[in-house]
């Protein structure tokens, strides 16, 4: 930053010397002869992995320039030309920072300019998906790491003129403005959008009389209600200034909103005057809240009136006369907001932003595991101030510049295997909104959720209690406040997780810890199971003095590490590249043997709190080693490597006929080091389709992060000798199911346990089967057997989900959907638990209809009013053609003469409704936020225009959960018996049997099927919750009785929206002139009565 401000203030503008940099559009561009096109540069790219696997310079920075920075000539201004020039000073402390710590991302400066200067240097587009896709670069200056660091926090109110002359041309440039204002708002923001005429209303009916946090949820809703405005009436101009004035001065005296900056930002074709009288009493003399003033159209009429608001009130006025120019337009609020801060120059505040979705495609792919590619981000960034002089008082943001840090880096900060199964620590920042979490789920079918980035800790902690939605428990509530205030601390919750996409549930009571990330606004916090959790088992090799070569404890290829814990690595810099995440441990534990092995076990300080002084740059081989956990991983090596060998010779040929008996196909152990061994006792299977299933070991290699073992561990409080059985939600579509028998290993010592390993099985759905029915079908004595027609047997989890049943179809279903009658009287029984489950992560579809509900009823003389108006417009255009008065001559904001023509279309877009499409912003680096850009040739389908698209909601969902004790009366399984009565017109009733299996978290389900009892279903689909109506309407998730807005939340430290000296700048835009002859405006005038009347008198 500093470095950035001398370059710049050592630079002299020099518009004769030609300007040289990489253009990131221009490079390694070769025609069809071979050789370099003219315009391009040729640059060095190597795939780098740390990069998102795109090809970059690691010696350079090149330069991307959005489509609102070229000109069509490809021209650039002298002032974006200079800022290119003295930013490249900045490439030798991008390269600084990456030896140091090359763990860092890519780094950048944006300028205020439009462009951004990006390290290490890439090309655009950086991929042939990406070329071929035809995506745009996105105008980084929206972005939350740029906004944030440029502004302090904000109120907006949003004036948007819907009288009858903002209509056609005027209504889509409006809306424009309205949305590019919205994409410069973040998280520490609040607003509201009114629409006024004669009358002054929220756009959204539900945030009246509020401002709201402007997050995606929010803002969402405002782009929707966007749509539907109309333009009638007269504006009052009075009573909107009045309304934005009154609550803004309303949350200012009461502490609410963000208690920084307030803005009034009015767009409208132009006021009949400037409204001295309402300033004077809201806003002055001090002028707490700006003004920005947006005069919609080519005509200027009303300029001078809207200048003066805007000068008067410590904003900035702009006309807008196309919806091009919008953005541009709109961005110069931003300078205007960061003087206070420019001019105390000594103060760079440093800003972290929301998590966003990253990567060189803007989005995340499911790969069907539990993790995701793709990479979830934040960014870190400052101001750039200009300190040189000027004839004129300024206060000039030069830009910011900034780094991304993906959460994985963050997450690796804090060693997963150290919390043990069933721990996870997550991140919160002062809005009390998930960086990361265990239950963060961004992913709609493949797409990000439209409120992914702004999750609250309520809404993943599920506290294990009765009641409605969103009832917040008050422990969890003061665990919320506290890490949002950074205090650190302990307290204990009960939690109800999900596993397996919400379809099981189990509650546990957690211990959390908590304290603050020095230097950030986020807070670490842990959660450890209570018991068990709260223990570790402490078992190491010694490595480095060890006379017996470590390796030969990894013989064989039948085991694998955890893929995503870090054992030992190598920093970006190096060459060093390994097919597996096993071949990179062999290849460290062959080093640990030799003379001068370092573990290295601690990573790279921060800069920002030892000093860059101290900092020592990383060496290209420089590596890191996690001792401990590497240790672990040997000991348990050595544990588990040898378990066959020790087997006495009469008891492997017991247990092989038993494995043979049972159908056993797989043996394995996973440990709490993360390491999976498996022994294979049969040939790995062919699937019908020819192609070999995926292995066991492909899809089940994340140790205690996998379900089977988290459930292992938490039925061994259950039943400390049992084992759990399950087999796949879709076993009834595969040819050869297998079930998957786990049991946890426990370490005891000195009265305490703690869980080291879960071993496991697993063998033929079919072999079991059959014993089942061979045992429940033979029975000396017994009037009815399982083999009956009077009776259906099941076998059934602790979760209600059938693992044998005599129909196979029904294996792996969820037993309410079979029979949801019985399901209910087991719960009745209080043999299962109900658990209600609420998402509130949830997104649903709607189909959008191309019809709105606000659209105008079309009249039959309506075509002929089109007719008559266009009729007018055209008189209006021949009247200047046939000079028969002087050219309406306008002059823009740079006093250049603009001829009009802007005569006002038919709105045919007010009768029907769309999804604009955006990708929302997260704070990306400018280059991955990418708008695509729809040909103009291409046609409209049907489907885009009814198309669905997701929207934020709740969902509930009940699932159920056995109790074991229910069934075990002094220490024996004895079965209990039911009966469902008067479910049949005929009286009949229809008993049931349930006895607890032994050793499992099994049932045996016996039902008499002789009365036939209805077919009820229970879904485990989860449903949206329907929340009350107010006012008439449906209440939306945003809507909703108890709104976020309402919950804690702490403000930025550092505010800065006053400087003393700011009134010195005169520099609050320029208003131009128009012009228009009597002659004109009275042919106009009667041009337009007169179609008027005729079309009443016709109506």
């Amino acid at each position: 930053m500093d470095s950035a401000e001398q370059a710049a203030l050592s630079q002299k503008l020099d518009s004769a010397s030609a300007v040289r940099y990489y253009n990131a559009r221009r490079l390694n561009e070769y025609g069809p002869d071979g050789r370099l096109q003219d315009g391009s540069k040729e640059m060095s790219l190597t795939q780098s992995k740390h990069f998102d696997q795109l090809a970059v310079n690691i010696s350079l920075s090149s330069v991307l320039l959005p489509p609102e920075v070229r000109d069509s000539g490809d021209c650039l201004h002298p002032e974006v030309l200079n800022a290119i020039k003295w930013s490249e000073h900045l490439d030798p402390l991008f390269i600084n920072n990456y030896e140091m710590d090359p763990s860092l991302s890519w780094q950048y400066f944006g300028s205020s300019t439009g462009f951004l200067r990006r390290y290490p240097a890439i090309k655009w587009p950086p991929d042939d998906s990406s070329a071929r896709s035809g995506q745009e670069l996105y105008d980084f200056r929206t972005s939350s790491w740029y906004i944030d660091s440029a502004t302090s926090p904000k109120d907006v109110v949003i004036l948007l003129d819907s009288s009858g002359s903002m209509t056609g041309q005027r209504r889509e440039i409006a809306k424009s403005v309205v949305n590019a204002i919205l994409d410069t708002l973040g998280n520490n923001d609040f607003l509201n959008v009114f629409r006024f005429s004669d009358t002054t209303d929220p756009l959204v009916p539900c945030f009246k009389d509020m401002l709201v946090q402007a997050n995606m949820e929010n803002i969402r809703e405002m782009r929707n209600y966007l749509d539907t405005t109309r333009a009638e009436n007269i504006a009052n101009f009075s009573s909107a200034l009045i309304t934005a004035f009154e609550i803004l001065h309303k949350y200012n005296r009461t502490g609410q909103g963000c208690q920084c900056n307030q803005a009034i930002m009015l767009i409208t074709d132009g006021p009949p005057y400037d409204y001295h009288e309402i300033f004077k009493q809201y806003n002055l003399p001090h002028t707490p809240v700006r003004v920005f003033t947006y005069l919609i159209g080519r005509d200027s009429s009303n300029a001078e009136e809207m200048n003066r608001i805007a000068c008067t009130n410590k904003g900035y006025y702009v006309r807008v006369s196309s919806t091009s120019e919008v953005t541009e337009k709109v961005l110069n609020y931003v300078s205007v907001m960061a003087r206070p801060m420019v001019m105390y120059q000594n103060d760079h505040p440093i800003q972290w932003t929301p998590v966003y979705a990253g990567g060189k495609g803007n989005n995340l792919q499911s790969n069907g595991a539990a993790n995701l590619n793709g990479q979830l981000m934040t960014s870190v960034s400052t101001p750039v101030f200009d300190r040189r002089n000027y004839s004129v008082r300024v206060a000039n943001l030069l830009g910011v510049v900034g780094t991304d840090v993906p959460i994985q880096q963050i997450q690796k900060l804090v060693q997963p295997y150290k919390l043990g199964v069933n721990g996870y620590s997550f991140i919160i920042n002062n809005n009390g909104h998930i960086l990361y979490h265990p239950d963060l789920r961004p992913l709609f079918q493949e797409t990000l959720k439209p409120n992914y980035n702004s999750v609250d800790l309520t809404e993943v902690e599920l506290v294990d209690m009765d009641g409605g939605p969103r009832e917040n428990n008050s422990l969890l509530l003061d665990l919320r406040h506290d890490m949002i205030d950074q205090k650190e601390g302990e307290t204990e919750l009960s939690v109800k997780t999900h596993y397996d996409d919400m379809k099981r549930v189990t509650t546990r009571r957690h211990k959390y810890f908590y304290n603050a990330i020095e230097g950030t606004p986020f807070s670490l916090g842990l959660a450890i199971p209570e018991g068990y959790g709260m223990y570790e088992v402490l078992g190491e090799r010694e490595i480095k003095h060890s006379h017996t070569n470590v390796t030969e404890y990894f013989k064989g290829s039948n085991w694998k590490v955890h893929p995503d814990w870090v054992y030992c690595e190598y920093n970006s810099m190096s060459e060093h590249n390994f097919k597996t995440p096993e071949e990179q441990v062999l290849w460290f534990l062959s080093k640990t043997g030799k003379p001068g092995w370092k573990w290295m076990s601690l990573r790279p300080r921060s800069p920002l709190k030892d000093g860059a002084h101290n900092i020592k740059k990383m060496e290209k081989d420089s590596y890191f080693c996690d001792k401990s956990l590497v240790q672990s991983l040997v000991f348990d090596a050595l544990v588990t490597e040898g378990l066959e060998s020790y087997v006495p010779s009469t008891v492997k040929e017991d247990k092989k006929q038993g494995y043979q008996m049972f159908g056993v196909t797989l043996s394995f152990i996973a440990t709490r080091s993360g390491l999976l061994r498996w022994q294979d006792h049969v040939q790995h299977t062919v699937g019908e389709s020819g192609q070999s299933a995926p292995h066991f070991s492909e899809t089940n290699l994340r140790a205690i992060d996998e379900v089977w073992y988290k459930r292992a561990v938490d039925q061994y409080a259950v039943e400390s000798k049992s084992f759990v059985y399950s087999v796949p939600f879709d076993a009834a579509s595969s040819s050869r199911p297998s079930v998957t028998a786990t049991h946890a290993v426990f370490v005891e010592h000195k009265g305490h346990q703690a869980p080291a390993a879960v071993v496991g099985l697993q063998f033929q759905h079919a072999t079991l089967m059959a014993h089942f029915l061979n045992i429940t079908s033979t029975c000396s004595g017994c009037k009815k057997t399982c083999a009956s027609e009077e009776l259906d047997c099941y076998v059934l989890d602790n979760n209600g989900f059938i693992i044998l049943s005599e129909t196979a179809y029904h294996t792996g279903k969820f037993f309410g959907q079979i029979d949801g009658t019985i399901m209910d009287s087991l719960v009745q029984d209080r043999i299962y638990k109900k658990v209600a489950v609420y998402d509130y992560q949830g997104a649903c579809l709607d189909q959008k209809s191309p019809y709105s509900d606000d659209a105008t009823r079309l009249s039959p003389l309506q075509p002929f009013r089109w007719l008559l108006h266009w009729a007018f417009s055209r008189a209006v255009w021949l009247a200047m053609q046939l000079n028969l008065s002087p050219s309406w001559v306008l002059a823009n904001d740079d006093g250049a003469a603009v001829y009009s023509d802007d005569y006002e279309t038919n709105n045919f877009d007010q009768y029907s409704t769309r999804d604009d499409g955006r990708i929302p912003d997260g704070g990306s680096t400018s280059e991955t936020q990418m708008k695509q850009q729809p040909s103009a040739s291409a046609p409209t389908s049907a489907s885009a225009n009814n198309r669905t698209v997701p929207r934020p909601c709740d969902k509930r969902v009940d699932l159920y959960i056995l109790q074991p004790d229910r069934l075990n009366t002094s220490g024996q399984s004895n079965p209990l018996k039911g009966k469902l009565t008067n479910c049949h017109i005929t009286g009949c009733e229809r008993p049931f049997s349930v006895q607890k299996i032994p050793c499992s978290n099994l049932i045996l389900l016996v039902v008499d099927t002789l009365c036939p009892c209805g077919s009820k279903q229970l879904s485990i689909t989860p449903q949206e919750v329907s929340y009350d109506s107010v006012q008439g309407m449906a209440v939306t998730t945003q809507c909703r009785i108890k709104p976020q807005e309402m919950m804690y939340r702490r403000r930025p430290p550092k505010c800065m929206n006053y400087h003393p000296e700011e009134s010195e700048i005169k520099l609050c835009g320029n208003c131009g002139r128009a012009y228009l002859s009597a002659s004109v405006f009275v042919f106009c005038l009667l041009v337009w009565i007169f179609s008027d009347i005729i079309v009443r008198h016709w109506s």
